[in-house]
C-alpha cells in the first residue's frame, strides 16, 4: 500500500483532509515509516488519519456500511486462514492464496482500526454453508469455487454501498480502492478456476459454479439498454449478448447479501 498515493487520492474528493489533520504535517506523516515497516503500519496509519480527520462525527449510516463491510471481511479472512497450510490447495496455487489473505487480513485491521470501539466482534462461521459444501477444506475444487463466489459478491457488495458513503468522501475513497482489490482477487480466482475473468450472464453455472449459487449473480445478466448492439453488421467486430453482460458489474444491496451469506455464518 502507497501511503503518499494513497492520501493524494483521498485529497482530491476531500481537498480539507489535511487541514483538519492540523496535529500531523504530510513530511511527518511518512517520514517516521521504514519500508520494513509500512506493511504493518499501514492500516493503523490510514485508520488514525481518517478518524482524526472525522472525530466521533461518523455518521451512523457510515458506520453501519463499514460494519456491514468488516462482517464480509470477517468471512473472507477467515476463510483463508483457515485454509492457509492445508495441503489441499495445490503448491503452484498457494502463493496466490497467501497473498489474498493477507490483503483479507489489513482490510479487517483497517475497518477495525476506523470504526474503535463500534466495530462488530468476529462472528463464528460455518464454511459449509450447513451442509451444502461438506468438503470445502478437503476438495479444492469446491475451495476455489467457494472463493470465487465470496469474491465476486464481495465486490458487488462494495458497489451496491458506494452511495451510502456519499457523505464521508475520505472513506468513500478508501472503499472503493478495497473494492478494486475485491476485484482483482475475484478475476484471479476465476482464472486459477480456468474461467473468464469477469462475470457473464446471470447464473452461476456460466461461471462453472454450482447452480445453487445462482443467488449470487442473479441481475448480471442486465444489458444497460445495449441489446439493439448484437448482430449490428456496421460494427466491425460482432457485438453478443455474452460481451454486454461482461462490460458491467452489477451492485447488490445489502439485504440482498446478507441473505447470501447468512449460510456461511454460524
Amino acid at each position: 500500500m502507497n501511503l503518499q498515493n494513497l492520501f493524494s487520492e483521498i485529497e482530491k474528493v476531500d481537498g480539507e483532509i489535511f487541514d483538519r489533520l492540523a496535529h500531523v504535517s504530510r513530511r511527518s506523516l511518512f517520514s517516521s515509516l521504514t519500508k520494513k515497516t509500512i506493511a504493518l503500519a499501514a492500516p493503523a496509519v490510514m485508520a488514525s488519519a481518517l478518524n482524526k480527520s472525522y472525530g466521533q462525527s461518523l455518521p451512523q449510516n457510515v458506520k453501519d456500511v463499514l460494519n456491514f463491510a468488516l462482517a464480509l471481511e470477517y468471512l473472507e479472512f477467515r476463510f483463508y486462514d483457515t485454509a492457509n497450510n492445508l495441503s489441499m490447495i495445490p503448491s503452484q496455487y498457494k502463493d496466490a492464496f497467501e497473498i489474498i489473505r493477507r490483503h483479507e487480513q489489513v482490510h479487517v485491521r483497517l475497518l477495525q482500526s476506523v470504526l474503535g470501539t463500534d466495530a462488530i466482534a468476529e462472528p463464528k462461521f460455518d464454511f459449509s454453508a450447513k451442509g451444502t459444501f461438506n468438503d470445502t477444506f478437503s476438495n479444492f475444487q469446491t475451495f476455489a469455487a467457494v472463493a470465487q463466489t465470496f469474491e465476486d459478491t464481495g465486490v458487488r457488495a462494495y458497489k451496491g454501498q458506494a452511495a451510502n458513503l456519499m457523505n464521508a468522501p475520505a472513506i468513500l475513497q478508501v472503499a472503493l480502492q478495497i473494492h478494486a482489490t475485491e476485484a482483482a482477487h475475484a478475476a484471479n480466482v476465476r482464472q486459477l478456476r480456468g474461467q473468464k475473468g469477469w462475470i457473464t450472464g446471470g447464473t452461476a453455472t456460466a461461471s462453472g459454479l454450482p447452480a445453487i449459487l445462482n443467488g449470487n449473480y442473479a441481475g448480471e445478466d442486465n444489458t444497460n439498454g445495449l441489446t439493439g448492439l448484437i448482430g449490428n453488421s456496421s460494427l466491425k467486430i460482432p457485438i453478443t449478448m455474452d460481451m454486454i453482460t461482461e462490460s458491467f458489474d452489477e451492485p447488490l444491496d445489502k439485504p440482498t447479501v446478507l441473505a447470501l451469506v447468512a449460510p456461511f455464518f454460524a
